[in-house]
């Protein structure tokens, strides 16, 4: 298992994050070592702090309406590295050790395997 990073955000960062009217903020995982971005999924408060207390990806669904630790049953989970917000404090980038095959439902390493045109 890689090594866990944990990020001290301070109370003030958190209280700052703008979520939108489902109570949500999106989530850009990046990966650390390429910069390929991997997925965007959401965050409640709740999956926000898990992600740092447990320095693991933690997502809410919004399909199944609950928390969602990525990787705990596919095996592809993600290590936080790092973690920053956007200038209107609306949206989350989290550079991340990927593990397994990679982070699309698909089996692909990244969501954004498909292009225009």
């Amino acid at each position: 298992m890689p090594e866990t990073t944990i990020i001290e955000a301070t109370s003030e960062q958190l209280a700052g994050v703008k979520y939108n009217s489902d109570g949500l903020v999106t989530a850009i995982a990046q990966d650390v070592e390429n910069g390929e971005i991997l997925m965007l999924a959401w965050m409640n408060a709740e999956s926000l702090k898990m992600t740092f207390d447990e320095g693991r990806m933690v997502y809410w669904s919004r399909s199944r309406q609950e928390l969602w630790r990525k990787g705990d049953t596919s095996g592809d989970r993600q290590f936080v590295r790092e973690a920053y917000y956007d200038c209107d404090k609306d949206a989350l980038l989290f550079k991340v050790e990927q593990e397994g095959a990679g982070a699309c439902h698909t089996g692909n390493r990244s969501c954004f395997f498909s292009s225009f045109g």
